[in-house]
C-alpha cells in the first residue's frame, strides 16, 4: 500500500521516434498547439505533467531529422550525420486510443524551435525521445499551488486536467497581456490568478514574487510546483519557504529559462 503524500520517481525505457504532425492551431496569439501521430507512439509513457520529451528539429533542406542512435552512453550520432536541433517540451496531453502526442509551443522568440512551430503544418516531420522518467505527485494532498509563466503553461494546463474532483488548486500564472490567457479544464476546485505584464520585460521576479508573498496558504498538507525563468523561481522559492513556511520537501522548482542562455532547463534543489 502506498504510503499517503508519497512521492515518487519513475523511470522509462528511451526509444526514439519520428512523429508527424496531424494539426497545428493557435490557441493564444503567442501559443500554438500542435498534435503529432504515428504508430510508434504505442507505447508512449508519460506518468507526470512536468515530464519532458526531446523534440529533434529537421536542419534546413531536411523532410526529417536524422535521428541518433541509443547505446549505454546514451545518443550517438553518425560521423558524417548533421546533427539535428533539440529542444525540451511538456507532453501536453497523450491519447493512448488516437495515438495522439499534443506538444504546447511558446512562440517567445526567433530560435529554432519556435521558428518551426510558426511554420508546422499537417504532414511534417520532428523526431521525439523521452520522457526518461516521471517525478509523481499523488492527488492526495490537501491543496496544491501551481506558479509560473507562460513556458509552464502546458505543465499547469496539464496538471488541472488530471487533478480528481475534490482536489484544491490555487493557480499563479504570469503572461504577456489578457490576449495570452488561455482555457485550462478541471474538475478540481481552482483559483486561478492571471497577472500581466502588459509590455514590461519577461523573466523578472517581482510580479510573481509579490503574488506570491500576498497568498494565504490553505490549512493543511500542500504541495507546490513552480516553473519560469532562474532568478524568478529562486525568489519565488525564497519566500515559499523563509516567508510562508513551506517544507522543501513540498516544492518541485524548475528553472525553463535563463536569460541569456540557450536550451535551458534546471531543476532548484538544496
Amino acid at each position: 500500500m502506498q504510503e499517503k503524500h508519497s512521492v515518487t520517481r519513475v523511470r522509462h525505457p528511451l526509444k526514439m521516434r519520428l512523429i508527424t504532425v496531424r494539426k497545428a492551431e493557435r490557441i493564444a496569439p503567442h501559443m500554438l498547439r500542435v498534435t503529432f501521430a504515428d504508430e510508434s507512439l504505442c507505447d508512449f509513457t508519460s506518468a507526470s505533467h512536468d515530464d519532458h520529451v526531446k523534440l529533434f528539429f529537421p536542419t534546413p533542406g531536411q523532410v526529417a531529422p536524422v535521428l541518433p542512435t541509443l547505446d549505454e552512453s546514451g545518443l550517438v550520432y553518425a560521423d558524417d550525420a548533421e546533427r539535428p536541433v533539440t529542444r525540451d517540451y511538456t507532453p501536453r496531453s497523450f491519447d493512448p486510443v488516437a495515438g495522439e502526442l499534443v506538444i504546447d509551443f511558446a512562440l517567445h522568440g526567433d530560435g529554432p524551435a519556435a521558428s518551426w512551430a510558426e511554420q508546422a503544418r499537417p504532414g511534417q516531420t520532428l523526431g521525439t525521445a523521452g520522457p526518461k522518467g516521471s517525478f509523481v505527485v499523488p492527488d492526495d494532498f490537501d491543496w496544491y499551488l501551481l506558479i509560473g509563466d507562460e513556458t509552464a503553461l502546458p505543465a499547469i494546463g496539464r496538471r488541472l486536467a488530471e487533478l480528481p474532483v475534490g482536489a484544491q488548486a490555487i493557480v499563479i500564472v504570469e503572461v504577456g497581456g489578457a490576449g495570452e490567457e488561455i482555457v485550462m479544464p478541471s474538475e478540481a476546485q481552482v483559483s486561478l490568478s492571471w497577472l500581466h505584464r502588459n509590455g514590461e520585460a519577461a523573466g523578472t521576479p517581482a510580479r510573481l514574487v509579490d503574488a506570491v508573498r500576498a497568498l494565504a496558504l490553505p490549512d493543511g498538507e500542500g504541495y507546490v510546483w513552480a516553473a519560469a525563468e532562474l532568478s524568478v523561481i529562486g525568489a519565488i522559492r525564497k519566500v515559499l519557504v523563509d516567508e510562508k513556511g513551506v517544507d522543501r520537501k513540498r516544492i518541485r522548482a524548475a528553472s525553463y529559462w535563463k536569460h541569456g542562455a540557450v536550451a535551458h532547463h534546471s531543476a532548484l534543489e538544496d
